[in-house]
């Protein structure tokens, strides 16, 4: 019995001591998450495609001709920036000393300059006239020559350079079509390149199917898409034999008369020259040509009162619309077509006043005063004039006529 009492004492006193202990609340509360620093990321160099990369180097290949170019610009002086802006007919006497003394930008050769008095020069006498010309000139000139084939063409009239005159893109397409075309194309810029010519002043664009139109003979003489194809053609070949090409005549000349001779008036519609005329332009400014040819015909949708040449509509049209970013200039300034609207000398400063970059003269004696004074006087601005001789260089550089340090060679356009 004293056992039993003892057990149940024994059970009593645990249960009691069990039930007065306090409950054991000193479980620590869980630590919370710690926020771990992601490791600094190093940025990845994006991977660019081959073509990526090569547009990349493209880029930079470019920025640094520019950079280049405005230096060579920034260490001319005023008379050889205007200089630049002019591309003369080769004069009979002084050609040599007048080169250094203008500044001049260019030659444009006609046929007498293939010749010695009545003589034919040879292929070596003809290459050292030009090589004298070059001589001559601080910055190396272009050296320009029409040769459209057919009623248009100089250098090949000339026996001891070519077999036979250069044919007309008419005859050429009735012979073997644009494959003909682009074959003549390539031998002919090759053997021009090769003299030391380095402009040919063609293709003529202008959109002509009649046979009365005064241009008709020197155009293609088809529809404007199919003027446009030929167009592309002949840019891109000109372009991969290394000489520039000259897109005439700007807006297009339609079926006007010779502004050789007299006044032209163009009264057709803007959406006619959208839908037609332009089409060959855009064609050889997509191909790549460096020059276009601005006409002196009057038009009358762009600007009722002055010709093409002398319009800063032609120019706005040619680089807003049509995108060419290359250097406009214009016919020939001593054509009848302008004389009426112009003073003596001043044609050179409204062209150029209206956005020509070259003006074609055979008088650069009356023309640079001319120009030099209007700079002096702020009638032309000199941002205008820097951007023409910029554009002037640029296509120099680009025919492979200047060689500026670190600025690698590009392709003719």
């Amino acid at each position: 019995m004293k056992r039993i009492l003892a057990a149940m004492l024994a059970a009593l006193t645990v249960f009691s001591t069990a039930g007065c202990a306090k409950p054991d609340n000193s479980t620590e509360p869980a630590a919370p998450d710690q926020q771990v620093e992601p490791a600094p990321t190093v940025p990845q160099e994006p991977v660019l495609t081959p073509e990526e990369q090569a547009e990349q180097e493209r880029l930079a290949a470019e920025q640094a001709r520019e950079k280049r170019l405005q230096a060579l610009l920034d260490s001319m002086t005023l008379e050889e920036k205007v200089g630049q802006l002019f591309f003369v007919r080769c004069p009979e006497t002084n050609a040599v000393e007048d080169i250094s003394t203008y500044h001049l930008g260019g030659y444009l050769l006609f046929g007498r300059d293939y010749k010695d008095g009545n003589s034919w020069l040879t292929w070596e006498q003809f290459i050292q006239k030009i090589e004298s010309y070059q001589d001559a000139a601080a910055i190396p000139l272009f050296i320009g020559s029409d040769e459209e084939g057919g009623t248009v063409t100089r250098a090949s009239r000339n026996p001891n350079l070519f077999s036979e005159p250069f044919k007309s893109p008419q005859k050429l397409n009735y012979i073997g079509g644009i494959e003909e075309i682009l074959r003549d194309t390539d031998t002919r810029s090759r053997e021009l390149r090769a003299l030391g010519i380095n402009v040919n002043f063609a293709p003529v664009c202008d959109v002509s199917t009649d046979p009365a139109d005064f241009i008709y003979a020197r155009a293609f003489g088809q529809d404007a898409q199919a003027t446009a194809e030929y167009a592309d053609t002949v840019v891109s070949a000109m372009g991969e034999a290394g000489i520039g090409s000259v897109l005439k005549h700007f807006p297009g000349y339609g079926s006007n008369r010779d502004t050789h001779t007299g006044i032209a008036v163009d009264q057709r519609p803007l959406e006619q020259f959208r839908q037609s005329d332009f089409l060959p332009f855009q064609a050889g400014i997509d191909a790549g040509a460096g020059g276009v040819l601005v006409s002196h015909n009057i038009v009358t949708c762009l600007d009722p009162e002055l010709p093409a040449s002398l319009s800063p509509a032609s120019y706005q049209v040619l680089r807003e619309e049509l995108g060419f970013e290359g250097v406009a200039m214009t016919d020939d300034l001593d054509m009848d077509a302008v004389q009426k609207y112009v003073e003596e000398g001043t044609a050179p400063v409204m062209a150029l006043q209206a956005g020509a970059d070259l003006v074609l003269t055979s008088d650069p004696q009356g023309g640079i005063p001319s120009v030099l004074e209007a700079v002096e006087t702020g009638a032309l601005t000199w941002d205008r004039l820097e951007q023409s001789v910029l554009r002037v260089l640029r296509w120099k550089l680009q025919l492979g006529l200047l060689s500026l340090p670190g600025a690698e060679d590009v392709q003719t356009s």
